[in-house]
């Protein structure tokens, strides 16, 4: 039985990982220090409540169990925050990635997957956005995960550390059983901010700018169900323990929805309309963001099983109105 350990697995993503890596069977041990994540939000494993970026936690962690592999979740995710404060990111998300990795390269517990992002594509030169894009990001949370890549990449040529870089678009939705769900805080993702509203939970929806190069002038972009991102990791893992080269793969639906589209069917799922109210586009925000996911298609045989905006809202819609 092979044995893995989850970082930031106490988070939005990362729990949704442990319940995948449980149900496939394999032991898990989580590092989290909660600040950001919920421990209620795991459904089994074992939990170390440390940081990450703590050289003497990892030594312990590392030392205490032999793994099998690692996934790499914990992260600051607020693009404006990482404007205003990009000393902190480049300290949470970069010099804390640096300890890990070089904790793994002496410790050796197995390859890494990491959690990256569309960020570090920038402003797109094309749609969708394949592997091949020029990586070129233009806020600091965009560059950490460029950086951190950059990183892996070295440390794979001269260690032979080898990794995945998953680059996530939009993640969404929820467990299909609603026993766990997004609670960042503060939200900045469009559809639990719409259910949110409908709830009654936080003011009305600002939809930024109608006046986009699309169908309905509002923005698109890319959401892929979590639980769908979950298995794509476990055939990320399957492809390094096959032998597989460090490489980085799109994570996405390959078609994306517009924000009327999301508010429409986050309306017709609730049985009432998302309160909103119509706002200026917001600087820096193109009018499509869409994955060519072929690559981890081909290469992985990842298939999403909710490729449709209804099942993820529907669960995330499940999920909000059941959270604690």
């Amino acid at each position: 039985m092979k044995h893995l350990l989850v970082i930031g697995g106490c988070g939005y993503i990362g729990s949704h990982m442990v319940k995948c890596l449980l149900n496939a069977g394999y032991e898990v041990t989580v590092l989290d220090d909660l600040s950001a994540g919920h421990a209620d939000a795991l459904l089994g494993g074992e939990l170390i409540v440390g940081d990450f970026g703590d050289r003497a936690v990892l030594d312990k962690a590392f030392a205490a169990r032999r793994f099998d592999g690692v996934l790499h979740f914990a992260s600051l995710i607020q693009v404006g925050e990482s404007v205003a404060d990009p000393a902190r990111y480049y300290a949470s998300n970069v010099a804390k990635s640096l300890t890990l990795l070089s904790a793994m390269k002496d410790h050796k517990p197995g390859p890494l997957i990491f959690s990256s992002s569309a960020a570090i594509y920038g402003e797109p030169i094309r749609s969708p956005i394949d592997e091949a894009h020029p990586r070129q990001p233009i806020n600091p949370y965009g560059q950490t995960k460029h950086i951190v890549e950059a990183m892996l990449a070295d440390f794979d040529r001269a260690y032979g550390l080898r990794s995945v870089s998953l680059r996530y678009f939009n993640a969404a939705g929820a467990d299909p059983e609603a026993r766990i769900g997004e609670r960042h805080d503060p939200e900045t993702h469009l559809i639990p901010l719409a259910l949110q509203a409908i709830l009654g939970r936080r003011a009305a929806l600002k939809v930024f700018g109608r006046d986009y190069d699309t169908p309905d002038g509002t923005c698109i972009r890319d959401y892929i169900h979590v639980d769908d991102l979950a298995d794509a990791h476990l055939l990320a893992l399957d492809y390094l323990w096959r032998g597989g080269a460090t490489t980085a793969f799109n994570l996405g639906n390959g078609e994306g929805f517009s924000v009327q589209q999301v508010l429409d069917v986050a309306s017709a799922t609730a049985g009432k309309a998302v309160p909103y109210v119509d706002a200026p586009r917001r600087p820096g925000d193109p009018a499509r963001l869409v994955a060519d996911a072929a690559r981890a298609k081909s290469v992985l045989g990842w298939r999403p099983r909710y490729a449709d905006l209804d099942s993820i809202i529907r669960h995330a819609w499940q999920w909000e109105t059941r959270r604690p």
